[in-house]
């Protein structure tokens, strides 16, 4: 090499890259070479004195190949960023040979083995992200002596087996995903010991037991989602004590049980989704009090009882979304007060009495889902008012008299369906002016008339009777 240094470190660290260099496969993108100083090297930073490589990110740069052993010679390296390539292989356990680590990245590549366990002992790593890869095995318990880190990253692998309690070692940690493997076992009671954890990502893993109460101890926890696991028994009422959490998720479980009312004290939550477990008894009123609440999913449980009226005082929401619930009662009209809302969904219960008109008011309404309940009374013509509606599902109730023309209005309206019912009356001409109609369904009625020029749109169902395309106008 031209120029040799008297700095050894720093030129076994180059000997090592160009090493690396040679095992890289895609990496001729990549300026490396003894023509050039290290410091102008693509990805490679240089600090000290004497200097050495502290850091080295080749994020998204197409490598393949696998990841160089001769990385773990690079002693004083502080960052190893390796995200986004096509990285195959194993983790080089040589990498546990790099003390000053703070930050290794290896995630959204394709590589596959087991999390060497000798990982565990990076004492300084504050960073370990390893997700979207094919790793497999089980998660070494050693990684809990990673006393320093903060982030835990794992997700979207093959990982099975159980999480380690001693991830509950972590104190310092603040983020820990592990979502989408094959973890099963029950959530560790430890994690009740992460008090500066903000984020608890397990979703889309095999999760049986109960939640552990001692999750309600986590006071900085904003994020958790541990949905579609085989989690059983109730949701803790120690969960409303997390004053900082801003999304909650539990849905797709087999959690039994009523909804704490507990929950109704998590002002800064955002987003609510229960749906899909085997809960059971009222909805509690107190869920009224979430004022920031923007997403709430109660789908698919076994919830009875009515809407609660105090719904109407949740002024943030935008998805309200009840589905095939079994709930009883009237649709209360406090929810015309629900100024930001844009899809509503109460589809599939047993809702009976009448739509209210103020559900006309909700001028953000794009999709609204009232089929297959036993509402009553006439569709009321205010619903004409939702000038950016796009989807109104009506069909499978009781609804009698007949079409407002006032529908006519909906110029936005994609879908309508208001099949099985108890109409009687024309089709309103006005129909003919719905230019974005493509699903068009009013069988099982009592309708006569003329279908209005301009319709039917790509799909729909007229039924059977006395229905015919009125006759084009005359010129």
């Amino acid at each position: 090499m031209p120029n040799p240094s008297s700095n050894q470190g720093l030129v076994g660290d180059c000997a090592a890259l160009m090493h690396g260099k040679d095992a890289l496969r895609g990496a001729a993108s990549l300026n490396w070479g003894y023509d050039k100083a290290i410091t102008a090297w693509d990805g490679v930073s240089v600090s000290g004195a004497p200097q050495r490589v502290e850091r080295l990110d080749l994020t998204h740069r197409s490598l393949t190949g696998r990841i160089p052993p001769e990385l773990g010679n690079l002693s004083n390296l502080t960052r190893l960023i390796l995200s986004g390539n096509e990285l195959s292989g194993g983790i080089s356990p040589e990498l546990s040979n790099l003390p000053n680590l703070q930050r290794l990245h290896l995630d959204r590549n394709q590589l596959s083995g087991s999390i060497p366990p000798s990982l565990g002992g990076l004492s300084n790593l504050t960073r370990l992200y390893l997700s979207g890869n094919q790793l497999s095995g089980d998660i070494p318990p050693e990684l809990g002596n990673l006393s320093n880190l903060k982030s835990l990253q794992l997700g979207s692998n093959e990982l099975s087996g159980g999480i380690p309690p001693e991830i509950g070692n972590l104190f310092n940690l603040q983020s820990l995903h592990l979502y989408n493997n094959q973890l099963n076992g029950s959530i560790p009671p430890s994690f009740g010991n992460l008090s500066n954890l903000t984020h608890l990502v397990l979703y889309n893993n095999r999760l049986n037991g109960s939640i552990p109460p001692m999750l309600g101890m986590l006071s900085n926890l904003s994020y958790l989602d541990i949905s579609r696991n085989q989690l059983s028994g109730s949701i803790p009422p120690s969960l409303g004590g997390l004053s900082d959490l801003i999304i909650l998720y539990l849905s797709e479980n087999q959690l039994s049980g009523s909804i704490p009312s507990e929950i109704g004290n998590l002002s800064n939550l955002q987003e609510l989704a229960f749906s899909a477990n085997r809960l059971s008894g009222d909805i509690p009123s107190e869920l009224g009090n979430l004022s920031s609440l923007r997403i709430l999913s109660l789908n698919s449980t076994w919830l009875k009882g009515s809407i609660p009226p105090s719904f109407g005082n949740l002024s943030s929401l935008r998805i309200l979304s009840l589905n095939s619930t079994g709930l009883k009662g009237s649709i209360p009209p406090e929810l015309g007060q629900l100024s930001n809302l844009s899809y509503l969904n109460l589809r599939g219960n047993q809702l009976s009495g009448s739509i209210p008109s103020e559900i006309g008011n909700i001028s953000k309404l794009i999709g609204l889902n009232l089929s297959g309940n036993q509402l009553s009374g006439s569709i009321p013509p205010e619903l004409g008012n939702l000038s950016i509606l796009s989807n109104l599902f009506l069909s499978d109730n009781k609804l009698s008299g007949s079409i407002p023309p006032e529908l006519g209005n909906l110029s936005s309206l994609g879908r309508l369906y208001i099949s099985n019912n108890q109409l009687n009356g024309s089709i309103p001409p006005s129909f003919g002016d719905l230019s974005n109609l493509s699903w068009f369904y009013l069988a099982g009625n009592q309708l006569t008339g003329c279908i209005p020029t301009g319709l039917p749109g790509a799909y729909n169902d007229f039924g059977e009777g006395d229905l015919r395309f009125c006759a084009a106008a005359t010129p």
